[in-house]
């Protein structure tokens, strides 16, 4: 049914356009295009819809008669056909396809025919419009695409890329320049460019030029070419086995843009490529009236493709030829005036906006991000310029992303789990290990020692940063070869020979300074990033009056004093009995206990001494004692030795207020930073080859501090551990880091790794070793004013030495408690009686004192004589005297 219903349409519109010519009214067309293409047949088929819509357009009184010129994409019979279709009188040219062809045919049009040249080519230089004021370049400007490349690129982090290009296309002469600044911008670089011959490429050529991409060290190619030399890379690189795991292959617009033409074996070809197509909405119901249109005509035109659906360049051409058609129809007049209607179209067309700029079409903004996969290609999304990553592009859904990882899963060739890294070791029979710098100057040589063998004619290189090199080459997942090259000179000219291509890279204790970025790029500093201001050491002016007592604690004292005290009172408690001298009144005994306490800390009285119980207590006792003060003394010594040394200086402030002189090592950055940042003048500032002369510059007096980078004052004070310090405020600096080449692959492998060997602990372990190795280098002289660093001691030093003897007095004091228990209880029983007895005694004699007394009183005349109290003394001094018996009992 369709079939008929296309033949009535055709019938209708040839008896149509019979009537409009007899009017008189036919206007011709002119295309130069290149049939033996795909390209050629959609722009001719896709042009013929476009002027059968106008001619079907019963409004229209003119008809459109396209003329088509064939070039082969040689620019000489495009020029020759040019001619032939102005001998034709046509109104407009539309075509052809390179900008060679554009050129050529812009110089036979002249400005003397004033016939529009609608071209194809979207690669015009910015002076075409003046030289060719009717040329106009109908195919959108492309360059955006270099920049969706690019966001590729920085998306997965590679840092160098082989551009792959044809030579005939000057298109490349403004993608390249567009391609190199872009990459730049995110850190990456092309590390090789690859011109193939156009077309007929033969298979040994082609085999030899990626059998040298193999053997480079890049593995992520940007392929530039046309459809058939592209379909020929791929096939040849799919043979090679370059579409395995580890290579990275993106294909620009110039391939892309028929990539719906491929069948299905060229696919099995390109498994991962991915590519960056150009992008026109699709969805629309003019679009798909289009489709079914263009793919009847185009099915029927060339039955020998594969594939019939229309591509970009069918709907540039469809849209460049109604923009044609449409300006015929409000002037026929041609020339000048056409091309003004021209320039000032303005419609929405299948491949979007159509208008154009300083006769140029506006440019393309919007990409599609395809995968070829399977038997097929799959769409992971969109790239649109200044927004980034999405998976889709309506206006109210979009989400813009800044990577293209978050639009999902991409097949890689090879496999889809793990991302090609970018880079390989080259390969190349002349390869060579990797090249590194190392400084031959540096002032400690713990950190890069670089001798040289006379006899056996061999140099070697040792050090804490080779050491650490070698240890993070270990960590990487491949075998790097390399080749330490000694250097002579300033650090900043070792950094610039990585940039002049003489060394690879850099490795020592290079600073990490900004200026340096110009030449190279480093890992992550491997050291502390600070500056630091070291100073030699002088004594305190702060009162010593209570010097004598820093050795212990307060509480060390308190204690100190308890357990003496205590232990006093025990030994003159249990010697009370047998000792006169303890004995008396009171203040005359609690002196003996005092001076028993402490007078034991410095003489032996065991032989004074009458029980076992308090020698016992006594031996542990100056056993302690001894130790305690010993100790003591030996503390206390030890302050008085070095005591109390603090900076010289403490501040920058006071260094620049007394104009004084500083000092810096050898050829580093330090004196640069001293100078502006610090802003200390230049005669303020003296350089030192060597450690030892800055050492005794600083205890002459010579210079009142050094400036040093933080690892290298760690290494300074490790050999003069003596009366040096770091004072003052730190400074934050770079850091010392290896240095690699801009856009090297191995900067990011070698970071990683120096990141394991600091989380393994190896980084640790060999800067403790490099410290360790120093000697300590003192000065005897001024060693005995030297302050070390002090601690007073405390009772958690000595209690299990508290703890005994503590203990071992009050055992003796218990046993000597329960051991007399029953001679106290005796003593205590007689002294009871002895009173008891002496009580009734006094009581009876003043009862029989009173009774004679009230006899007295009743006889009033008898004058007896009174008791006498002679009787009563005497008992009551018997009692006493057999009290005080009682007590002399032992």
């Amino acid at each position: 049914m369709e079939h008929y219903l296309f033949c009535f349409l055709a019938i209708v519109l040839m008896f149509t356009q019979k009537l409009i010519a007899a009017d008189g009214n036919e206007i011709n067309v002119g295309a130069i295009l290149d049939e033996t293409c795909r390209i050629g047949k959609e722009e001719r088929v896709a042009m013929q819809l476009a002027i059968e819509d106008f001619n079907g357009d019963n409004t229209n009184r003119s008809l459109i008669q396209l003329l088509i010129r064939y070039s082969h994409r040689e620019p000489f019979q495009a020029a020759l056909a040019a001619k032939e279709l102005i001998n034709r009188q046509v109104k407009a040219i539309l075509g052809p396809q390179s900008w060679e062809e554009s050129s050529l045919v812009a110089d036979v049009l002249g400005s003397k025919n004033q016939i529009p040249l609608l071209s194809f080519s979207d690669s015009a230089p910015e002076w075409a419009p003046e030289r060719w004021p009717f040329m106009l370049q109908a195919s959108p400007n492309k360059y955006a695409q270099i920049r969706a490349i690019v966001d590729i690129v920085q998306s997965w982090e590679w840092h160098q890329v082989t551009l792959i290009y044809e030579d005939k296309d000057s298109s490349f002469a403004g993608l390249m320049p567009h391609l190199s600044d872009a990459l730049h911008e995110v850190g990456a670089e092309i590390s090789h460019v690859l011109a193939l011959p156009p077309f007929a490429s033969s298979s040994s050529s082609l085999s030899k030029e990626l059998g040298r991409l193999k053997r480079r060290q890049c593995r992520v190619f940007v392929v530039h070419l046309s459809f058939p030399l592209a379909v020929r890379l791929f096939t040849k690189a799919k043979k090679m086995k370059m579409m395995e795991k580890g290579y990275v292959w993106i294909a620009t617009d110039a391939f892309t843009s028929l990539v719906h033409s491929i069948n299905a074996s060229v696919f099995y070809s390109m498994q991962g490529v991915l590519g960056v197509k150009g992008y026109f909405p699709d969805n629309e119901l003019r679009f798909q009236v289009f489709y079914e249109r263009f793919r009847r005509r185009f099915r029927s035109e060339y039955p020998e493709e594969n594939n019939h659906e229309p591509g970009m360049f069918a709907v540039q051409a469809y849209d460049a030829m109604k923009a044609v058609v449409l300006a015929i129809r409000e002037s026929n007049k041609g020339g000048q005036d056409l091309l003004e209607k021209i320039l000032a179209s303005n419609f929405d067309g299948l491949a979007g906006k159509f208008h154009f700029i300083n006769q140029k079409l506006a440019p393309m903004h919007t990409f599609q991000i395809i995968n070829v996969m399977g038997r097929s290609y799959g769409e992971l999304g969109f790239w649109s310029d200044g927004l980034g990553f999405s998976e889709n592009i309506t206006a109210s859904g979009a989400t813009y992303k800044s990577s293209m990882k978050d639009l999902g899963q991409v097949l890689w060739p090879g496999g889809p789990r793990s991302t090609p890294r970018g880079w390989n070791l080259a390969t190349d029979d002349d390869a060579k290990p990797l090249r590194i710098g190392v400084p031959s100057e540096s002032t400690f040589k713990q950190y890069v020692a670089v001798e040289f063998d006379q006899l056996q004619n061999s140099t070697s290189f040792k050090g804490y940063a080779i050491e650490l090199f070698k240890a993070s080459v270990q960590k990487l997942p491949f075998y790097l070869p390399y080749e330490f090259i000694p250097f002579e000179g300033k650090y900043t000219d070792l950094v610039k020979k990585i940039h002049l291509k003489k060394f690879d890279a850099a490795v020592g204790d290079i600073a990490i300074v900004a200026n340096r970025f110009e030449y190279a790029e480093f890992t992550v500093p491997y050291t502390e990033s600070e500056l630091v201001m070291v100073v030699p050491l002088r004594s305190k002016s702060s009162s010593k009056a209570w010097l004598f007592a820093r050795p212990f604690t307060k509480a060390m004292w308190i204690l100190i004093f308890t357990i003496n005290v205590y232990n006093g009172f025990v030994v003159w408690l249990i010697e009370r009995n047998h000792c006169s001298d303890l004995r008396g009144s009171f203040l005359n005994q609690m002196g003996t206990l005092v001076s028993l306490s402490f007078t034991t800390l410095f003489s032996l009285q065991g032989a004074k001494l009458h029980s076992n119980l308090s020698r016992m207590a006594m031996v542990v006792w100056l056993f302690v004692a001894l130790i305690i003060t010993q100790t003591y003394t030996a503390n206390l010594s030890t302050i008085l030795t070095v005591s109390g040394l603090v900076p010289a200086i403490d501040s920058i402030e006071s260094l620049q207020a007394s104009d004084a002189l500083v000092g810096h090592f050898g050829v580093s950055f330090v004196a640069k930073y001293l100078e502006e940042v610090l802003h200390f003048k230049p005669r303020n500032m003296k350089n030192y080859s060597s450690p030892e002369d800055c050492a005794k510059e600083l205890r002459n007096g010579g210079i009142e501090a050094v400036f040093l980078e933080k690892p290298i004052a760690k290494l300074f004070l490790a050999r003069f551990c003596w009366g040096f310090a770091i004072a003052g405020p730190s400074f934050k600096v770079g850091g010392f880091a290896f240095a690699f080449a801009k856009g090297s692959p191995l900067l990011h492998e070698v970071t990683e790794a120096l990141v394991k060997v600091t989380e393994s602990g190896e980084l640790q372990e060999l800067e403790k070793a490099m410290i360790g190795s120093q000697k300590c280098v003192v000065n005897q002289e001024e060693s005995s004013e030297l302050e070390d660093e002090t601690f007073s001691l405390s009772p958690s030093s000595f209690w299990m030495l508290f703890i005994i003897t503590g203990g071992t007095s009050t055992l003796a004091l218990l046993i000597y408690v329960f051991y007399y228990k029953h001679k106290i209880q005796e003593l205590g029983l007689v002294h009871g009686i002895v009173w008891m007895l002496m009580y009734f005694d006094v009581v009876r004699r003043w009862k029989h004192h009173e009774n004679q007394l009230s006899r007295a009183q009743r006889l009033h005349a008898n004058d007896h004589e009174a008791p006498s109290p002679r009787n009563s003394s005497t008992t009551a001094s018997r009692i006493v005297n057999s009290s005080l018996a009682i007590d002399s009992l032992p």
